[in-house]
């Protein structure tokens, strides 16, 4: 009987996080759509049943967070979101800004911060390029730690012991042909990082996008990191471009957190 009484738990607790799953993709559903979206709509978009998205989009409109869009039954984001947000502070992000956004401005390529969340980096601030061809991403967005530049140059700033956590808990997974896929390779990189400071991703999370990242710790112990993203076909002309205002940015924000431990890129 225990073990039954286990079991039953441990479904109430997958069902649970299934719901808040669930709930979260509807979220993300509305996101940028002002006009709303249909409980049908929804159910196509997300491939879910529509007695299902229901019942999630009633429980969040008890929360407010989200609301009737227009008499047709069409929901929308809702303001209890907007109260968290504006509860949500990153103190790195609020010193960084200028700097990403002159280092975007002078560059004229999208510029992203991100901090270290667990196996994965989070963007906390975005600045989008210039250009036609154009690297996008958004705020609140996680990406993988092996196969990204922000995400391998967080990785190399770990210590011995932290490292050997995230080796037992990241997964290399495939998002393109050029991901690294084993921890011999991923450690030589990181190792190469360490010495040079500068982090690379060539097409290894997205076909097309190419990026340069470099870490530094954030004034209250967080690991961040700054990316310079921008179109493989542009990437290569320019490389050695991005990579000296990189430095400038990170040189400029190393003297605001005091990082005695920078160590600054060597351009070859």
């Amino acid at each position: 009987m225990p073990r039954l009484r286990s079991n039953v738990r441990s479904d109430k607790s997958k069902l649970g996080v299934q719901v808040i799953a669930r709930a979260v993709e509807i979220l993300r559903a509305l996101e940028g759509n002002a006009q709303g979206l249909s409980l049908g709509q929804l159910s196509r978009q997300l491939d879910l049943p529509k007695s299902t998205v229901q019942r999630i989009v009633a429980a969040l409109d008890a929360e407010n967070f989200v609301v009737a869009a227009s008499p047709s039954a069409r929901v929308r984001l809702g303001p209890a979101l907007v109260r968290i947000a504006h509860s949500i502070q990153f103190q790195v992000a609020a010193i960084a800004h200028p700097y990403i956004e002159e280092l975007s401005q002078s560059t004229g390529e999208a510029v992203d911060l991100a901090i270290l969340d667990g196996t994965k980096a989070v963007f906390i601030d975005h600045m989008e390029g210039s250009g036609r061809l154009r690297a996008v991403s958004a705020v609140g967005l996680s990406f993988p730690l092996h196969c990204t530049a922000n995400g391998k140059a967080m990785l190399a700033t770990l210590d011995e012991e932290g490292f050997a956590r995230m080796k037992r808990s990241l997964t290399l997974s495939a998002y393109t042909a050029h991901s690294v896929r084993t921890w011999p390779k991923l450690e030589a990189e990181v190792e190469n990082i360490r010495s040079t400071g500068i982090a690379y991703d060539r097409e290894e999370h997205t076909i097309g996008i190419s990026a340069v990242g470099i870490a530094f710790h954030g004034p209250e112990g967080e690991i961040a990191a700054i990316s310079v993203c921008t179109p493989s076909i542009r990437f290569e002309q320019e490389e050695k471009f991005l990579l000296e205002a990189l430095q400038r940015c990170r040189t400029a924000i190393a003297k605001v957190f005091g990082n005695r431990d920078y160590v600054a890129p060597r351009f070859v």
